[in-house]
């Protein structure tokens, strides 16, 4: 078997000294092309395969990576994320993995900035980014490029900054499999309502802004003649100012009876909904945090899409170790499902499962 064969047995048949090959199995630099080619064709010869996780922790290294994400709220999609690296870095404990978090605040990209450039003086092994705008997020890129530092895009994919792997929902798909559900239920309806939690007009990520464009997509090719009602709300307000701007839509719009928004926030209608004792209006949305599940199960909230964000965190780090540790190729774009919850088969989601 290959995991018993020694160095001191590669050298005797290699016929050259123990040095030589553990500097060819490190790719160590001082070998002659002729002893690395003995070393080669011996290692062939035996059907040699190193075990990396062995050599990981002999080599008894501590590696520390960075993640650069929003600040938020708990109960959220990215606590999620974070709960998901905290469970990578427990799984690989014994190779001394660490994960130190930064937060920056959305629309800020003073902010953004501020914690890039102290990422990058501590010189990390490896860096997950949730990236902002792609000229912004595009100077950090680059400088771990410079400085040979991996990195992974977590949430929106930018290919153009050429990351090591990205983890997260193709958003354009996404939003396009979000009308289509939505008009299971909703498609004799003549307007709809389409929630976005702004602020200075603008969602909340990239993310959101594909799946609207592959919301509309679909609308426009399947159901051109339903109307898409939009309603802003602000980014972080009370429940009783979210009240009164709910009951100015639907008092406004009395024929709307679903709602779709394209971000976690969903309980925000669906507990108006529940606290007024209104119930032929229907919303859909996206991620299983607590809030949403308590109204998807109360039956305010029609469906959920869930994200996995507990897996692409844990996913994230994982990458990381596989690619900085092992030394392994990692798969570049990595997608994650599309899953459609309801009342009925919410119990058997598991967001922890991997």
């Amino acid at each position: 078997m290959s995991e018993k064969i020694t160095i001191k047995d590669i050298a005797e048949i290699a016929g050259v000294s123990v040095g030589t090959v553990d500097r060819v199995l490190h790719n160590r630099a001082n070998v002659s092309q002729s002893a690395r080619e003995k070393v080669e064709k011996a290692l062939k010869n035996m059907n040699y395969h190193p075990n990396v996780y062995a050599s990981a922790l002999a080599y008894n290294k501590s590696y520390t990576f960075y993640l650069l994400m929003p600040i938020h709220e708990s109960e959220a999609y990215w606590e999620e994320i974070e709960q998901g690296a905290q469970k990578a870095i427990e799984t690989r404990r014994d190779f001394h993995i660490d994960v130190k978090i930064m937060y920056y605040e959305r629309f800020n990209n003073d902010s953004f900035i501020e914690q890039y450039k102290k990422c990058i003086e501590q010189n990390p092994d490896g860096v997950i980014i949730v990236p902002v705008e792609l000229d912004v997020t595009k100077v950090f890129t680059d400088s771990l490029h410079d400085k040979q530092i991996p990195f992974i895009l977590l949430d929106s994919y930018m290919p153009d900054l050429k990351p090591l792997s990205f983890w997260g929902q193709d958003s354009f798909c996404s939003g396009y499999f979000a009308a289509k559900m939505l008009m299971l239920i909703a498609s004799e309806e003549k307007q709809i309502m389409l929630l976005k939690q702004v602020k200075n007009g603008q969602v909340t990520s990239k993310q959101q802004r594909n799946r609207e464009v592959g919301f509309r997509h679909y609308m426009k090719d399947h159901y051109p003649n339903i109307e898409i009602v939009e309603l802003q709300i602000p980014f972080k307000s009370t429940k009783r100012k979210y009240d009164i701007i709910l009951k100015e839509f639907f008092d406004a719009h009395p024929h709307i009876h679903h709602c779709i928004t394209l971000n976690s926030k969903a309980h925000i209608v669906g507990e108006y909904l529940l606290r007024n004792n209104i119930r032929n209006v229907q919303i859909m949305g996206y991620d299983m945090v607590a809030k949403n599940a308590k109204c998807l199960k109360e039956g305010s909230i029609s469906f959920l899409i869930a994200q996995h964000g507990y897996q692409q965190g844990f996913n994230c780090v994982d990458t990381l170790f596989k690619a900085v540790v092992l030394k392994e190729k990692v798969q570049p774009v990595n997608y994650m499902p599309i899953e459609l919850l309801t009342k009925e088969n919410m119990e058997f989601y598991r967001r922890t499962q991997l």
